[in-house]
């Protein structure tokens, strides 16, 4: 079996993405693929297992445990959930008219709360979902608000340091792209967008702008699901999500990706993030991951293709 078989020899939420970013099928195709993630497979298993009250298992968010609703949801965006089928729209409207931050004042649940980390994933699900005017209206405002001088945000900003952290910026960045894909270019969204992708472009994805040292070989380790968790593949899958073409300084980052291929074509799981889950959707640590084969076939293909547009005699 070679890798793309290997591929969709699985779960209909990599088989639909494999087909529209690998094998470029046609959308209805794709489309139809997707509709499966609701009612087979992992989507279909995680949806069962929400209640009548919008929530999964622990009702606040509570780390090492992932089965709150904030990663609940988080994992149905990877699997690629249809925001606009009849079982996304039932589930998060659960999410929307009961569920709240019980420790933030009972702020509704796409209002967000006060860590920019978890405000830009809950954005990104706004957006992915559709309930962007579910919030409070003072989401976004906030988080544009809490941009770093450095270009970056941190969870722990501004009493105990006013340096960026790796983790907040790409959750952040994650969720001002998903919002600008579900309402258009925003000047003050693209800028901040900016400021923040240089923070990482700067430091190539990894490295101290000072040393150049490896901030935390833990990045040089590839997760799924990444949770709030940084890493080198997820700052390149980010990038990759963008459109634009790859910046230079991605090149190490890039070659650090293709040390990663094994002789069989295919990527491991790496440093999975212990704590209790719903199930597992991957490998065990060092075995053969679909999810990050998936994720890094296609970053590569982004590289590729950009490299091969500005070689006129490729």
């Amino acid at each position: 079996m070679n890798v793309t078989e290997w591929l969709l020899d699985s779960d209909p939420s990599i088989r639909w993405q494999v087909m529209r970013d690998l094998t470029g099928e046609p959308a209805e195709s794709v489309a139809a693929e997707r509709s499966r993630v609701a009612t087979e497979g992992w989507g279909a298993r995680l949806l069962r297992l929400q209640d009548a009250t919008g929530h999964w298992a622990g009702r606040e968010y509570d780390v090492p445990d992932w089965t709150s609703t904030y990663f609940s949801l988080q994992l149905l965006q990877h699997l690629g959930l249809d925001p606009a089928s009849d079982e996304a729209r039932t589930a998060v409207a659960r999410v929307r008219d009961h569920v709240v931050w019980h420790y933030w004042d009972n702020r509704p649940y796409f209002s967000g709360e006060v860590e920019p980390c978890i405000n830009g994933g809950v954005l990104g699900q706004a957006a992915y979902f559709a309930e962007l005017d579910a919030g409070d209206g003072r989401l976004l405002p906030r988080l544009l608000g809490e941009q770093l001088e450095d270009g970056g945000w941190n969870c722990e900003a501004p009493d105990k340091s006013r340096r960026s952290s790796f983790h907040s910026t790409i959750s952040v960045l994650e969720g001002l792209l998903e919002y600008e894909r579900a309402k258009g270019p925003d000047a003050a969204v693209t800028a901040a967008r900016a400021r923040g992708e240089e923070y990482l472009l700067e430091r190539r994805l990894f490295r101290s702008r000072s040393t150049g040292k490896v901030i935390d070989w833990d990045w040089t380790r590839f997760s799924f699901p990444p949770r709030w968790h940084y890493d080198v593949l997820r700052g390149l899958e980010y990038f990759r999500g963008t459109g634009a073409s790859p910046d230079q300084r991605c090149e190490e980052a890039i070659e650090l990706l293709l040390s990663k291929r094994r002789a069989d074509g295919r990527w491991a799981l790496e440093n999975p993030h212990e704590g209790d889950v719903h199930f597992h959707i991957d490998s065990g640590d060092g075995t053969a991951s679909r999810w990050n084969t998936l994720r890094a076939l296609r970053v590569l293909r982004w590289y590729d293709r950009a490299n091969a547009a500005a070689d006129p005699s490729s």
